[in-house]
């Protein structure tokens, strides 16, 4: 007779079971991938097109960037290696109307130093682009991209070489024509896209800092009331830097150097003399120069609300970044004003518009931080 069975035994005939792992959700099934190795590659791409800005303004201010008149994005990476060359490239440049206009009695010395600053230029736009192809074919050769993140890194290099065609629309404004310089809102385009590239690749590395299961938890925790305001807040900030290189495209920070007033009225003087009308918003300097004084105050006003909202925060990383933020705003303001009481000094400029880099990164931080809260462990009453 066979033994009895417990009527608590399980019966089997495999044996007993092995229990198994338990298995995890759905954001746990897709592949993670070299999240921090792609944060690190990212913050890279992120230098550089911070220094890339900042070459930009130097370009500008040196009056380099109408020294080569022609568009090779391959061949284009060679500069002059002889006389001959050199020679063309000065005959080329003789025959816009910079030269003609402006620069008659330049020597092939002094145009040797305009061209080595926009070759540069554009030389380090060539050098962020083979960063992004290398990076990116080695994180996807290897397999090392998480999932849904192929896509959001391919948009990445499609703005590069979108900035690149834009950059040329921007130069040749400046190569036929009367022109003296490009054309200023050609100009904010080309300073704007920039912004945007530093954003998203700004916005990625704030992702990849945390777990995906970490971010749609926190997601649910959005204060919304501050992802309202500093999604506000983050594009008059844009519009803003728009309008500065409106005022750097005409050389307007230079027509009027006084503060608070302009030529010691309110609004300038001779502010629409330009027919038809329209143009004096991108042509007219005196009026240029005053509609960036007035949105730069909006957005003092804007940024003392956003600091107000943002210290009442639940959570401490958010409250912090909503004053850093601020801390950035302010001082942007009394560097602008700096600006006009130095004569709009090259250096004093530069430095004002690496600054709205950081301004434009403190806001979209503080903007992601309302959006994906890091909640505080132990929360005062």
């Amino acid at each position: 007779m066979s033994d009895k069975r417990s009527i608590f035994e399980e019966v089997s005939d495999a044996g007993p079971t092995e229990r198994k792992a338990p298995v995890g959700g759905m954001i746990d099934q897709g592949k993670r991938g070299a999240r921090r190795g792609i944060r690190v590659w990212l913050a890279v791409l992120f230098a550089l097109v911070v220094v890339m800005i900042a070459v930009g303004g130097l370009t500008r201010l040196t009056d380099s960037g109408l020294s080569i008149t022609e568009w090779k994005p391959v061949t284009g990476a060679i500069p002059p290696m002889s006389q001959t060359d050199w020679e063309s490239e000065f005959a080329k440049y003789q025959e816009i109307p910079e030269f003609q206009l402006q620069n008659k009695g330049m020597s092939l010395e002094e145009f040797k130093t305009i061209y080595w600053w926009e070759w540069g230029h554009r030389q380090l736009g060539r050098f962020i682009g083979l960063v992004w192809a290398l990076g990116f074919a080695g994180f996807a050769l290897a397999r090392a991209i998480p999932t849904g993140w192929t896509g959001r890194l391919v948009t990445i290099g499609a703005l590069g070489g979108l900035q690149g065609a834009v950059g040329w629309w921007m130069v040749s404004s400046g190569l036929t024509g009367t022109m003296l310089d490009v054309a200023s809102y050609r100009l904010a385009t080309h300073l704007g896209l920039a912004f945007v590239i530093l954003g998203t690749i700004a916005w990625y590395i704030f992702q990849l800092g945390r777990e995906e299961r970490d971010l749609m938890q926190a997601r649910r925790l959005r204060e919304a009331k501050l992802w309202g305001i500093s999604t506000g807040w983050l594009h008059l900030a844009f519009v803003q830097i728009l309008l500065g290189a409106l005022v750097a495209g005409i050389d307007a920070g230079q027509s009027f150097t006084d503060w608070p007033t302009m030529g010691g009225q309110f609004i300038p003087p001779e502010a629409f003399d330009l027919t038809p009308v329209w143009r004096n918003f991108f042509e007219n300097a005196g009026l240029v120069q005053f509609i960036h004084r007035m949105v730069a105050y909006l957005l003092l006003a804007m940024t003392i609300m956003a600091l107000i909202k943002g210290r009442k925060s639940a959570n401490a990383s958010t409250r912090a970044a909503f004053i850093a933020a601020s801390i950035a705003v302010f001082g942007q303001v009394c560097l602008g004003i700096y600006v006009l009481f130095s004569g709009v000094q090259a250096h004093v400029a530069l430095t004002h518009q690496i600054i709205a880099v950081l301004v434009w990164v403190l806001i979209l931080r503080a903007r992601f931080l309302s959006g994906y809260p890091i909640t505080d462990a132990i929360r005062r009453g």
